[in-house]
């Protein structure tokens, strides 16, 4: 077999290495164009994950890479003049120059031919190969050559960044964030490699480079203002250059990674973010991987299909996880005013790979001091010992939570005619007695015409506000739970089956006439069209919204939660999507939030002062045109404005063809993003999956509460069992006494 590697980085090399050991007769030659001793930046990492796997592919490399090592476990953060360190994170790294050179070594060593100083057009200079490997870097000539097939995208960052070195010898991986005098922020990610030397990137945002002057500066005044910058951490030392430059860091990724006989490899097929991972460890497993393949499979195609299929989904998580690291030292100014402990939390738990628990198993030390910190700045000072964060209690107007958990409204289609019964005091009850600070019962429709279906609870009938006040007792008299209720109108969502009948299919009889702001139905020839609203129309919904707090108040619910997410009437004046009005109701941001505010005003002037009054928003429609990042904090800003006391802040719901990116607490930013910019309290949802989440959204300041759905589904005791895992028997966490028993129940047997 003859085999062609364009690149003689270290995923090209090590793919050589490896196939050369499988197959001692191959013929393999590795094509670079610069020289034996050249190598950009300074250092590389590897986790004890990619060192596994490189240790099993090649011992005899490994070995030699492993004797250049310089190990460390910490993590040092400068911020505001602390220094934080937090352990147990097990680093290592080497010279990228030396890892070369062992690789280099190896080659030699089993019969690799290595062309250094070689320029290479293309694929096409080998027609008699079986297989070129293209690990040509982040501006892959052979990328570029076959994009039609290839298809990558290149996302650029908005922070500007330059690779350097320096002759301090740091204890850790450290970051140091320093303003400026011209008030931007700088960040450096700094990391020993070799003795004598450590790896030094300076970024920050574009905006704060060109205050700076670094626009106009050479590299070497660049890095000299560098120097005089982060002189303190430098205590001395001075900045090394190796063809360093500021740039923007590109996102590459690309739909496949193969085209005949050719295939990429490392950065030139993706790119994650050095905050997170290094270019390196991608491109080295990259090579494992595509060894395995064309070892196990004769027919080269085929095997280069099965090297995509078995990297592509962990690379797509690492990536993913990269970008939302690199995105958080993007934003970075919008968490300057943290403080130095809440700040660091967020900046360890940026990627949502590493949370609250994982850092405690790491070092219990430092997130002992930080839950300290927590509960000290959180309504729980001097409690001993302190409590997880999600057993900090909470306080808003004049209801105050014993801790930061809700259960999520949650529709059950199970009314009869608006009214709720036994199955609503059964499952809100049950999730009281289950030790959720706040417990929201679900949407709650202000007229017959806004439910979504006719299993959807009311309250717009006196005997409504009865039947809700029986649960509303029994969640005051047995459990010191707090009990909210979400109201709202369907709008073009109206009219359906209850959910296990048929998401948002239409009934077979007994259809109800819709209301929204613009005749536009949920999904054409399925759902009916709704009437577009005149001012008669919105003077009556109001009314119902006021009537409706009216009704609350009397069911004695501690709080009001408005519905203006996922669809529904209110959302459906918000969104571009469904707001087609062209009267002062639509428009522009300030024009389709018009008639919301004004139901907020009527819905807050008749809700008592003492009561809180939260609103639930769609922050992203997942669907273009819709809701935009920005427009979703100037609509929480109105919100604000008008007297809202925190933000329940969710996205989706608005039109059919949405498409959300799934994944771990994956509308967590949205809330971040608005809870700092605005200074409001916010409530996080989306696939928070436990406690551990949970702790990991509000010790980062990502949210003050948490809201839970599925979870507290599948277990209404959810508060108390995450009490018991994590140890904690304090205030905020008791069991009712008729269940005492149930904690020995899950204590460990002895036998």
């Amino acid at each position: 077999m003859k085999i062609v590697v364009i690149g003689g980085g270290p995923g090209g090399l090590f793919f050589a290495i490896l196939h050369k050991m499988a197959d001692p007769s191959a013929e393999i030659l590795v094509i670079e164009r610069n020289r034996a001793d050249d190598t950009f930046g300074w250092g590389v990492v590897f986790s004890d994950e990619t060192l596994g796997k490189i240790a099993a592919a090649d011992p005899e490399g490994f070995r030699r890479i492993e004797a250049a090592f310089v190990r460390w476990d910490e993590i040092d953060t400068f911020y505001r003049g602390r220094v934080i360190r937090s352990g147990g994170h097990g680093f290592c790294g080497l010279a990228r120059r030396r890892l070369l050179q062992i690789l280099q070594e190896r080659c030699h060593e089993l019969g690799v031919a290595l062309h250094f100083e070689r320029e290479c057009a293309g694929p096409e200079e080998f027609p008699d190969a079986d297989l070129i490997v293209a690990a040509d870097g982040i501006n892959s000539r052979v990328r570029c050559g076959l994009e039609a097939v290839f298809r990558p995208t290149v996302e650029p960052g908005l922070a500007k960044f330059i690779w350097l070195g320096t002759t301090r010898v740091f204890e850790a991986f450290t970051f140091i964030i320093r303003e400026d005098a011209h008030g931007g922020l700088f960040q450096a990610h700094a990391y020993p490699f070799a003795p004598g030397f450590s790896t030094f990137i300076v970024e920050t945002d574009e905006q704060s480079w060109r205050r700076a002057g670094l626009d106009a500066m050479s590299v070497d005044e660049g890095v000299a203002y560098c120097e005089r910058l982060f002189a303190p951490e430098l205590a001395g030392h001075r900045l090394l250059t190796n063809k360093s430059a500021w740039i923007n860091f590109r996102t590459i990724t690309c739909e496949t990674w193969h085209a005949g006989n050719v295939v990429l490899l490392g950065d030139a097929v993706h790119t994650a973010h050095f905050s997170i991972g290094s270019g390196t460890k991608l491109a080295m497993e990259d090579a494992i991987a595509l060894q395995q393949a064309v070892a196990g499979e004769p027919d080269v195609p085929a095997a280069l299909a099965l090297y995509q299929e078995s990297r592509w989904l962990e690379c797509a998580k690492l990536q993913r996880a990269a970008g939302v690291s690199r995105r958080w030292f993007e934003q970075i100014a919008r968490y300057r005013d943290f403080a130095p402990e809440q700040f660091i939390a967020s900046l360890m738990t940026r990627s949502k790979r590493i949370t609250h628990g994982n850092l405690r198993l790491r070092d219990p030390a430092y997130v002992a001091d930080l839950d300290r910190w927590y509960a000290d700045h959180h309504g729980a000072a001097g409690a001993e010992p302190a409590p997880p964060p999600m057993f900090c209690p909470f306080k808003v107007r004049g209801m105050e939570l014993i801790n930061r958990i809700v259960v999520s409204p949650m529709c059950m289609y199970s009314a009869e005619d608006g009214a709720v019964d036994d199955w609503h005091l059964v499952h809100l009850g049950s999730r009281a007695l289950g030790g959720a600070g706040l417990v929201i019962a679900e949407m709650t429709d202000v007229s017959a015409d806004g439910r979504i279906t006719p299993g959807c609870a009311g309250l717009y009938a006196p005997e409504h506000a009865l039947a809700w006040r029986r649960i509303v007792d029994f969640v005051h008299r047995h459990s010191r739970a707090k009990i909210g209720v979400q109201l709202s109108h369907a709008g073009r969502k109206g009219s359906t089956c209850r959910l296990w009948e048929g998401e948002n299919r239409p009934l077979d009889a007994g259809n109800w006439p819709l209301l929204a702001p613009s005749a536009i139905p949920w999904s054409a020839g399925k759902n009916q069209v709704p009437k577009a609203m005149d001012d008669a129309d919105m003077a009556r919904v109001l009314a119902d919204f006021v009537r409706a707090t009216h009704l609350a108040l009397e069911a004695d619910f501690d709080m009001i939660e408005l519905h203006m997410a996922h669809g529904y009437l209110l959302a459906e004046f918000i969104s571009p999507l469904t707001n087609r009005r062209t009267d002062h109701y639509g428009g522009d941001v300030a024009g389709r939030m018009r008639y919301p505010l004004a139901v907020l005003d009527a819905v807050r002037a008749a809700w008592p002062a003492d009561r809180p009054l939260f609103v639930r928003i769609s922050a992203c429609d997942w669907a273009e045109g819709g809701l935009s990042e920005d427009e979703a904090v100037e609509v929480a800003r109105l919100l604000q404005e008008h007297g809202v006391d925190v933000i329940d802040v969710s996205t989706s719901g608005t039109v059919p063809e949405a498409r959300p990116e799934y994944g771990r607490m994956f509308q967590v930013p949205f809330s971040d993003r608005i809870r700092s910019e605005l200074q409001i309290p916010t409530m996080a949802v989306g696939n928070i999956q436990g406690w551990d989440h949970a702790n990991t959204v509000l010790v980062a300041g990502r949210a003050d509460l948490c809201a839970l759905a599925r979870p507290h589904l599948a277990d209404p005791y959810f508060t108390l069992r995450a009490a018991f895992e994590q140890g904690y028997d304090g205030p905020a966490a008791q069991w009712p006494p008729q269940y005492k028993l149930a904690k020995t129940a899950m204590r460990p047997s002895d036998g």
